[in-house]
This record gives C-alpha cells, sequence and structure tokens, in this order.
C-alpha cells in the first residue's frame, strides 16, 4: 500500500486475518474480521430464472416410479440351525431387478448432479451473481434445487418457482407410494 492510500480497513496482506487496519503510512496490528460480501445485484424481469435443467431435475424421480415394478421378489424361506429358526433366502431377496434398480439408482444421481453444474452455469450467463453452488446436488438434488431458489429469490423477487414445487410434490408421491409398496413386502415376509 503506498502513502497515498488514506487510513482504512484493508485485506490483510498476510493472509492471516480478514481485514487488518492501516493507518496511512503502515499497517497496525489491529485486525478484524473479513468483510461482508456485496450483495447481489438484482437481475432484470425479462432474464428468466427457470432452466430445463431444474425442470429435468424436478421431474427426474418418475422415472424410478417405474422401477419400483421392475423388482419383483419372490420371498422364500429357509430354516436354519438347531433350534429351527425361519428366515427368509437372501438369494430370493437379491434379484437381477434388485441390481437395476440400484444401478438405475446410481446413474440417476449421477445425472442430478450433471444437470445441477448445467444449471449453475447457465445460472451465471445470465447474469446470476454468485449462484448456489452445483456440488450441494452430491449431498441431495432437492437440496441444490431448493438453495438454488434461495439465491434466485434475492435475485429476482416475485418470481414463480414452479420446478421447487413440482420437485417437492414428485418427492412426496414417490416417498407415499415408496412407503405402501415397502408395506406391502413387508406384508409377504411375515408369517
Amino acid at each position: 500500500m503506498s502513502s497515498a492510500t488514506p487510513p482504512g480497513w484493508y485485506p490483510d496482506p498476510s493472509g492471516q486475518h480478514g481485514t487488518r487496519w492501516w493507518d496511512g503510512a503502515g499497517w497496525t496490528q489491529h485486525v478484524g474480521p473479513p468483510t461482508a460480501q456485496m450483495p447481489r445485484p438484482r437481475i432484470a424481469d425479462s432474464v428468466r430464472t427457470d432452466t430445463v435443467f431444474v425442470w429435468l431435475m424436478a421431474l427426474l424421480p418418475l422415472i424410478t416410479l417405474p422401477l419400483l415394478f421392475v423388482y419383483q421378489p419372490h420371498f422364500r424361506f429357509e430354516v436354519i440351525g438347531p433350534s429351527h429358526v425361519r428366515t427368509v433366502d437372501p438369494r430370493s431377496v437379491y434379484t437381477g431387478g434388485y441390481f437395476l434398480v440400484q444401478g438405475v439408482s446410481v446413474l440417476l444421481y449421477g445425472v442430478d448432479v450433471l444437470l445441477a453444474y448445467f444449471d449453475h452455469r447457465e445460472l451465471k450467463r445470465r447474469g446470476v451473481v454468485r449462484p448456489f453452488r452445483w456440488p450441494w446436488a452430491f449431498l441431495s438434488p432437492i437440496v441444490y434445487v431448493i438453495g438454488r431458489y434461495v439465491v434466485v429469490c434475492k435475485v429476482a423477487p416475485g418470481r414463480p418457482m414452479w420446478p421447487l414445487w413440482t420437485y417437492i410434490a414428485v418427492v412426496v408421491i414417490g416417498g407415499v407410494f415408496g412407503v405402501i409398496r415397502a408395506v406391502a413386502q413387508f406384508q409377504q415376509m411375515l408369517p
């Protein structure tokens, strides 16, 4: 910093602290927290905030519903041990349909992460400053979609959030359907 620089808080040149006081002639021992990030600027009303990628993320769970019919275990029971304990034969649970459903689920997870990356990139292209980070989709795609709309509400308040509500509805419907299916399968296992 030069002597022409007025006194004030500036980024710490050592990188150890957020800010350090410059007294006009040199750095002092007074340090402070990092400066707050600038607020995100609003985008024009003509700029669309919903991308094809977020819509695909919202509708992608619908692909898994028909897969629930692919997995049709026929539970076989066997008696093991001297006390004749009745248990499910694991070969009747881990069928080809089971592994197909698991493989497609992993593939869809990867597709969701990729869609989050493309959505993030598209939002930046449309002028959104610091859009929600796409790696949050690794935790769960719904985390990314919710976080994305938190940011969108800041840069484009009042815009409809149809992909978010669609995603939530699809997840809830799929969850109810999955629980009903699981209860029906567990009833097969009961003596």
